[in-house]
């Protein structure tokens, strides 16, 4: 399955044009693979500040609970494989 998405080319006329940016498989794997590597970083992350969290409010250290808030910190930070891939797609889209 290869990743795509259109993007609106602006024109004099009245109409909007829309073209279909593709990712090559080789550029898809790289950015999953950016996106892995970052994502590992900000779950880290997300860990080290629910601890933080946690004790700021004097919070009793449950692993089980630091850990749902990690993944609610995460979970707001966003999908960034989706992220990744669509900026790609959107430098070859400017690129043009």
């Amino acid at each position: 399955m290869t990743f795509s998405k259109s993007f609106p080319i602006t024109s004099d006329k009245s109409f909007t044009k829309w073209e279909e940016i593709t990712l090559t498989n080789e550029e898809e794997r790289y950015q999953e693979s950016l996106a892995r590597k970052d994502n590992i970083k900000k779950m880290n992350e997300c860990i080290e500040d629910a601890k933080k969290i946690i004790e700021g409010n004097r919070l009793k250290p449950y692993q089980t609970d630091m850990i749902h808030v990690a993944i609610a910190l995460f979970e707001k930070r966003g999908s960034h494989e989706i992220y990744y891939k669509e900026n790609k797609a959107k430098e070859k889209f400017d690129q043009k």
